[in-house]
C-alpha cells in the first residue's frame, strides 16, 4: 500500500542542515487510486502543507515526490496526508522500523544550524576512560588529605561501620602511572584517554570539586600533567577532560564548609564573595544540592563571579584547554541550563577550536528535555557528540535477550536523528563509572536480592564467567563497528569485574589479566585502524532468524558483522552481497554460500 521508508526514500538521509534541500519520493501501490499527496511538516504549532508531484510509475507502484529546504534549525516532524480519488484522506505516519503505515506518529526531522561545525579531532578513533585514582600509579605516591591509602589489590569501600559512604578510600593512582602504560594503551589502538576529575577534591571520584584551578596533589603536578600530555601525543593520544560545572564540593575553596580552605566561602559568610553561587534554603545548613547530596552543593550558574572564573581569559576552560587537551566532557550537562553551555562552548572554542565537547546524556539528545526545555545540544550546536547511551542499552539488551530488529529498531533511530558528524564524534559504550561492570552486567547473575557488601565479594567463575565472557566480546564487537568512538572503560579489557558504583572503579588488576579478552580488544583496536574509512561510512542492520547482521560501507566497500547471541550454532546465508571474505579466515563466500555462526559469538566479512 504505502511502501515509503525514511531511510530509503528521503535524501539526504537522517539529519539536515539548515537551508539544505531535502527530496522526498513517495510510493504507492496500485491498490489506492490517489488524487492527491501533501507532506506535513510541523514544529510546535507551526505547520506547512507541501505537494508531492507525481514522477513515475512502474507498473506497480506510483510515484510521488516533492523538494523543500528547511531555513531555522530546530526538531521537525512530518507525515504524509493522502486524498484518494473518492474523497477519503489518509494520515501516513512513521512504523517502528520507520516504515509507513497509517494513523501512526510522525517521522522525525532533525535539522541543526548551518554553522554546526564538529571538529575532526576524536573521530574514528578509541577512547580509553580512565578513574584517575585506580588505573596505575608509579613514582612516590602522595598521601591523600583526608581519608586513608589502600594497597593495590585490596577491595573497595562500599560502606564504613556506620553504615555511611565517604568515597575516601585511595589507591594512589597518578598521572606518572598513566604515563608509564601509555605504550599499553597504543596496543589497544587508543588514540584518547578521557579521564575523570583531575582537580583538587576531597574524594576519591573528585567529582566534588575543591579548586578549578588546581591539580590534585595525589595525581601529581602541573609538570605531570604536562608530560602526560606530551608524552601521549608521541603516541597519537589525546586527552580529554572531565568537567563537572553544575556543583562543587561543599569542601571547597568556594563552599568551604569544613574550613580546610584559606578562604571565606559562602557556608561561612553571607558577605562571601561566593555566597550567591549557591541556593541556601535556610542559611547556612539547608541548600540545593545534586540530586540531595549535601557533599556536592548546586553551582548557581547565573553567578558573575562563577562565569568569570569559568569563562574569562585565563580562567577554567581557557587554562586547561591551553594546557593541549583534546577536549571536554561535561557531567550532567542536562542540569546547565542552555545559555551557560553556550557560553561554555564559546569559552572552549576560543581557546581552541578543535576542543571536542561531549556531552554526559543518557537519552536521545536529539529530542532531550531538561527542566521543561528541549535542549538544543544537536540542532543549534551547542556540542560536538554525547555519552551515546542508547547505543549501550541496545548492545546489552541484545547481547542478553536476543532480538535483532529491536536492537536495529534502536540503533537506526539515532542514527536517524543525530547529525553524521556529531554521531562519529560520540562516545559508544559499554561501560562507564556509572554502570555495573560489563562482564558482570552480561554475566547473566541474578543478584537483585543481595546486599551491597555481599556484591562486593562476588567473584564470577565457571559458566557464569565464560558466558559473561563471551558476551564481552560481542558486545565490544558491536561497539566497536557501530557509528561513534568506541569508549572502553579501563579493565573491561581484561575482565575486571565490579557491580555498581564504588564497585565498578576497582584498582586495575595488573599481572592478573585475562589475555584471551586482551587479545580479543587488541583485535578491535586493529580492526578500527584497519578499517577507518568505511566505519565513518554508512549503517544499516538486518536479521536473518536470529542472527544480526550490521553493515558499514562507504564508496561501494562494506563490513558485514554478524553476531549470534544465542546458545547454538547458527547457519547464515549470504544475499546481501555477491563475495565477501571472512576476515579473520580468509574464506570468501558467494551470494548463496552458507556458514555456521558458533553459539555467542560473532563474525566479520568485508566485500571483495
Amino acid at each position: 500500500m504505502f511502501k515509503y521508508n525514511s531511510r530509503i526514500h528521503k535524501t539526504p538521509f537522517g539529519a539536515v542542515r539548515a537551508g539544505e534541500k531535502v527530496k522526498v519520493v513517495f510510493p504507492v501501490t496500485h491498490s489506492i487510486w490517489v488524487g492527491d499527496v501533501k507532506l506535513v511538516l510541523r514544529k510546535d504549532e507551526w505547520e506547512e502543507k507541501i505537494p508531492l508531484s507525481f514522477c513515475g510509475d512502474d507498473g506497480n507502484v506510483t510515484y510521488f515526490s516533492c523538494e523543500f529546504s528547511v531555513e531555522e534549525w530546530g526538531i521537525y516532524s512530518y507525515h504524509f496526508e493522502v486524498a484518494e480519488v473518492s474523497g477519503d484522506v489518509r494520515i501516513v505516519g512513521a512504523g517502528e522500523t520507520g516504515l509507513a503505515g497509517e494513523n501512526l506518529p510522525d517521522w522525525q526531522l532533525t535539522v541543526y544550524a548551518a554553522d554546526y561545525v564538529v571538529p575532526k579531532t576524536i573521530e574514528g578513533g578509541v577512547i580509553y576512560h580512565i578513574f584517575a585514582d585506580r588505573f596505575a600509579k608509579a613514582g612516590d605516591t602522595a598521601e591523600p588529605r583526608y581519608g586513608y591509602l589502600k594497597d593495590w589489590n585490596e577491595k573497595v569501600t562500599v560502606s564504613e561501620p556506620d553504615g555511611s559512604y565517604r568515597a575516601n578510600d585511595f589507591y594512589g593512582g597518578n598521572f606518572k602511572g598513566i604515563t608509564s602504560k601509555l605504550d599499553y594503551l597504543v596496543s589497544l589502538g587508543v588514540t584518547d584517554i578521557y579521564l575523570s576529575p583531575i582537580f583538587e577534591a576531597s574524594s576519591n571520584h573528585r567529582y566534588d570539586t575543591g579548586d578549578y584551578m588546581k591539580i590534585d596533589p595525589l595525581l601529581g603536578t602541573e609538570d605531570d600533567f604536562k608530560e602526560l600530555i606530551a608524552e601521549a601525543r608521541k603516541r597519537g593520544i589525546g586527552i580529554i577532560l572531565d568537567g563537572v560545572f553544575n556543583h562543587s564540593g561543599a569542601d571547597s575553596i568556594y563552599f568551604n564548609q569544613l574550613g580546610h580552605y584559606d578562604s571565606v566561602g559562602a557556608y561561612q559568610s553571607r558577605d562571601s564573595v561566593y555566597h550567591d553561587w549557591y541556593y541556601f534554603i535556610d542559611f547556612p545548613n539547608e541548600y540545593h544540592s545534586w540530586w540531595g547530596c549535601k557533599v556536592v552543593p548546586t553551582l548557581n550558574k547565573s553567578a558573575a563571579g562563577y562565569r568569570k572564573l569559568l569563562f574569562d581569559k585565563g580562567g577554567v576552560i581557557d587554562k586547561w584547554t591551553r594546557f593541549g587537551i583534546d577536549g571536554w566532557r561535561l557531567d550532567v550537562v542536562d542540569e546547565l541550563p542552555t545559555e551557560f553551555v553556550d557560553e561554555l562552548r564559546a569559552a572552549v572554542k576560543a581557546a581552541d577550536p578543535n576542543a571536542v565537547m561531549i556531552g554526559e546524556v543518557w537519552e536521545d539528545a536529539s529530542v532531550k528535555y531538561s527542566y521543561g526545555t528541549l535542549r538544543p545540544y544537536l540542532t543549534k550546536g551547542q556540542i560536538d557528540g554525547v555519552m551515546n547511551y542508547p547505543f549501550k542499552e541496545a548492545i546489552l539488551s541484545f547481547c542478553l535477550y536476543g532480538g535483532a530488529k529491536a536492537f536495529g529498531t534502536k540503533v537506526m533511530r539515532i542514527y536517524e536523528n543525530y547529525p553524521t558528524d556529531a554521531l562519529n564524534s560520540s562516545m559508544t559504550l559499554i561501560g562507564t563509572h556509572d554502570t555495573v561492570r560489563v562482564i558482570n552486567a552480561l554475566s547473566g547473575v541474578d543478584v537483585s536480592y543481595t546486599s551491597k557488601e555481599q556484591r562486593n565479594n562476588i567473584v564470577l567463575y565457571g559458566d557464569a564467567l565464560e558466558i559473561g565472557r563471551k558476551r564481552v566480546m560481542m558486545a565490544s564487537f558491536l561497539q566497536y563497528v557501530l557509528p561513534g568512538v568506541p569508549s572502553l572503560y579501563y579493565g573491561d579489557e581484561v575482565g575486571l569485574q565490579g557491580y555498581e558504583d564504588p564497585m565498578n572503579r576497582a584498582p586495575f588488576p595488573w599481572g592478573r589479566e585475562d589475555e584471551d579478552l586482551l587479545a580479543h580488544y587488541r583485535f578491535l583496536g586493529e580492526m578500527r585502524k584497519k578499517y577507518r574509512g568505511i566505519l565513518l561510512g554508512g549503517l544499516d542492520t538486518w536479521e536473518q532468524g536470529e542472527l544480526l547482521i550490521v553493515q558499514r560501507f562507504k564508496d561501494g566497500k562494506s563490513l558485514f558483522a554478524v553476531v549470534n547471541p544465542t546458545f547454538e550454532d547458527r547457519l547464515i546465508v549470504f544475499r546481501k552481497h555477491k563475495d565477501a571474505r571472512d576476515v579473520r579466515t580468509g574464506k570468501v563466500l558467494r551470494s548463496g554460500d552458507t556458514t555456521t555462526v558458533p553459539a555467542l559469538s560473532f563474525m566479520l566479512f568485508e566485500s571483495v
